[in-house]
């Protein structure tokens, strides 16, 4: 028998995440490409140094006819004209060098919960409409609207918080209660791990011929105020707990949708996440 040829996929930002996905996707009937402004030397993907905010880099990219493609870039910083350039414009620049491929099933484009401005006690799922009310959230949301272009399917995902190996930000504020916030506001967050994993898992989906929806919210299972975050992991490293300010702020998001598809969280909430991270530190 003819061995079926493996599909093609695109990674456009070969940064932490990116790699994660392509290092999980090694196993799997597919042949990996990943674009990063700095090649690096890697064994999981064929390397394509490019930029995204600088069409003229991106003609090889013409040529790869993915069957699928996925844009994980992260912003150079956080001011509008840094978001407009890698969300909107570089996802612009991507999506028409793959105007005339025939190939293309699925586009996947990482957002933020960001696009939820909201300050609620109340659930957030993916039928609630984005309300953002800062420059980050608007220019995800523009790059979002992008994807209704295409005539090929297409998958947003909203992560919220990345945590995880080098995403050590709860932590080393642990260690500073002088900088903790005013407010105690809800939060969320998602493992690194487990936001590849999905991701991969999303694109195996695609792969077998099921379908899959437009927009994920990609989060743990357990909204929770950040006092409670900040105080459990201040207590794993034997710090003194803080008394937290009144609660105030924030939203509280679903991943109700994400579990639907018979994903399984390997860090369902912020103790076992943070316990494997932490353990992971001390033996550094």
């Amino acid at each position: 028998m003819n061995k079926e040829p493996p599909s093609k996929v695109l990674i456009v930002g070969y940064g932490d995440l990116g790699s994660a996905i392509a290092k999980r996707l090694t196993n799997s009937n597919a042949e990996v490409y990943a674009v990063a402004r700095t090649p690096k030397a890697t064994a999981q993907a064929h390397m394509i140094q490019a930029d995204v905010t600088m069409p003229s880099s991106l003609d090889a990219l013409r040529m790869i006819q993915p069957d699928i493609l996925v844009y994980c870039v992260a912003a150079g910083g956080q001011t509008d004209a840094q978001y407009q350039q890698a969300y909107v414009d570089g996802l612009s620049n991507v999506l028409l060098t793959q105007r005339d491929n025939p190939q293309l099933k699925h586009v996947f484009f990482v957002s933020s919960t960001r696009v939820y401005g909201q300050q609620t006690d109340e659930l957030l799922n993916e039928m609630v409409t984005a309300d953002p009310t800062d420059f980050g959230g608007e220019r995800l949301l523009e790059a979002e609207s992008l994807l209704n272009t295409l005539s090929c399917d297409t998958t947003v995902l909203r992560l919220s918080g990345i945590y995880g190996p080098g995403r050590l930000r709860m932590i080393n504020l642990a260690k500073a209660p002088e900088r903790w916030p005013a407010y105690d506001g809800w939060t969320n967050r998602i493992h690194r791990d487990d936001a590849a994993n999905f991701m991969v898992y999303l694109i195996q989906q695609v792969f077998a011929g099921q379908q899959i929806k437009p927009c994920y919210i990609v989060t743990d299972s357990q909204p929770v105020r950040q006092y409670e975050v900040l105080n459990w992991i201040a207590v794993q490293l034997k710090l003194t707990p803080s008394e937290a300010p009144i609660a105030s702020g924030g939203k509280r998001l679903s991943n109700q949708a994400m579990l639907a598809t018979g994903f399984v969280l390997q860090y369902p909430d912020y103790q076992a996440g943070y316990q494997a991270l932490l353990s992971e530190l001390a033996h550094d």
